[in-house]
């Protein structure tokens, strides 16, 4: 009985997980959100902008001393002789009053001690200390370097905020897609279910006499493309529910429900600010503030460059010890003491650093044509997107007027039909064309809210 028991509580819990999860509901923010969270190519971004901020502090410190820790062991094969061999003489002369010189052999242990006198062994040698340095003048190098690891900082955090917005706007076409599929599957159900009707009051009235045999066959042709209309709008629904899915980082399955899949209001357009300026539009754009970052990295590069023909000067303070040490005569053990060097380089390498400024100014001035071309194109780009915008909402006037004659066509049909006074095939054509004038209606909706945000973008102002 327990066994019994604790299986049905599995089972349970198992069809209330699914059902849960068939009703997960998404709103078009959440969608947002899921997606920056969970896209793989935003993550990267975020590592390159933690990369640049790690650099920049790197760079930051060759403003700093460099303390560093040494230490040498070294054997020699060899024993030093400060006395040659060929400096120990073998006799010496003596000049002696009333002998005149004589020459006297030097024993050749007393030679061995003189050679030995001058012996110092270094067969093992032991060296360590400390050194600090600081750079006094280093041609500007370092402050270039610093400024140029700044704007790389600033430059991937813009990339960053530039593949967010790039997937907001691919987001919100996966998401308005769903939406206008979702309303058409609901269109082409509501239009089987009017020609499922019609096909069993033709069939009614075909028993009675009051229906030919074509009309029969005229309203089950109309039925059977109704049903593969309602087929391709629910794979649609599926396929772009999955596509959605996986943009969301979700698992790939159509088991979610968005907010406004049940759209009823449409948009205001009125209410939207079409105020345009184009030049602080340009401003606001991340793509311009990337390649003005790119451009400004690249004068750096022309600093660091430049730097190349200018002298370098630092200091360095150090403690060494050696064993053996000379300080006060040859002892085999550690003594040290303190050391100060100051450092001037001058280079000569001019024809090579003069190539890499050059290399450097045209780096420059391409970013600086791309800046000049990303300007013209932003522009063309506000015009086009405020063009798109005004001829959607007069698309979207256009279709509720459709919207609203379809609608007294249907209902004089409808009351057609059932007076007898209409043919199935009339009815069914302003069946039809109702249709297509809702389907038109909710894609106009769509277009209206879709152009606002491409003009949105265009002008760089935050995506809502």
């Amino acid at each position: 009985m327990f066994k019994k028991t604790l299986l049905a509580s599995i089972v349970f819990f198992a069809l209330c997980t699914q059902i849960s999860i068939a009703q997960q509901l998404l709103t078009l923010d959440e969608c947002r959100q899921l997606a920056i969270e969970n896209n793989k190519s935003l993550k990267a971004a975020s590592e390159q902008e933690r990369v640049a901020y790690y650099q920049k502090r790197e760079a930051f410190m060759n403003f700093f001393p460099k303390l560093s820790a040494s230490g040498t062991y070294m054997h020699l094969s060899k024993d030093i002789h400060l006395i040659g061999k060929s400096s120990i003489p073998s006799e010496l002369s003596l000049t002696i009053p009333g002998l005149g010189p004589i020459n006297i052999p030097v024993d050749p242990k007393i030679q061995g001690a003189l050679y030995n006198a001058g012996k110092i062994s270094l067969s093992d040698i032991w060296m360590g200390g400390f050194t600090l340095t600081q750079p006094i003048f280093a041609g500007g190098k370092i402050v270039a370097y610093n400024d140029l690891r700044a704007y790389a900082e600033e430059l991937a955090r813009t990339m960053n905020e530039t593949k967010a917005s790039d997937i907001i706007i691919e987001v919100d076409e996966g998401y308005w897609q769903v939406v206008s599929l979702v309303n058409k599957q609901k269109l082409a159900k509501s239009y089987l279910d009017v020609i499922s009707q019609m096909s069993s009051d033709i069939n009614e009235l075909e028993k009675e006499g009051l229906a030919t045999k074509a009309d029969k066959l005229n309203v089950n042709v109309r039925l059977n493309e109704a049903e593969m209309t309602l087929t391709r709008a629910n794979n649609g629904v599926s396929l772009a529910k999955m596509a959605l899915a996986q943009l969301c980082g979700l698992e790939i399955s159509d088991n979610i429900t968005l907010a406004d899949e049940n759209i009823e209001s449409l948009p205001d357009a009125s209410a939207y600010d079409l105020t345009i300026n184009q030049e602080e539009a340009i401003s606001n754009r991340s793509e311009i503030r990337s390649l003005s970052l790119a451009t400004k990295i690249y004068k750096k590069q022309e600093a660091i460059a430049r730097s190349e023909f200018l002298p370098t000067a630092g200091i360095a303070v150090g403690y060494n010890w050696m064993n053996p040490n000379g300080a006060d005569g040859l002892k085999y053990e550690f003594g040290g003491m303190w050391n100060v060097a100051v450092q001037v380089k001058v280079p000569l390498n001019f024809i090579s650093s003069s190539a890499k400024l050059k290399a450097a100014k045209a780096q420059t001035r391409i970013k600086q044509f791309e800046l000049e071309e990303a300007r013209e194109k932003i522009k063309l780009q506000i015009t086009q997107s405020n063009y798109k915008l005004t001829e959607a909402n007069k698309k979207l006037k256009s279709a509720q007027k459709n919207c609203e004659t379809a609608d007294e066509n249907l209902r004089y049909a409808n009351a057609g039909f059932e007076e007898g006074v209409i043919s199935a095939l009339d009815a069914m054509q302003a069946h039809t064309a109702w249709i297509a004038a809702h389907a038109d209606l909710i894609d106009a909706q769509i277009d209206v809210k879709l152009c606002r945000l491409y003009l949105d973008k265009a002008l760089g102002r935050k995506l809502k």
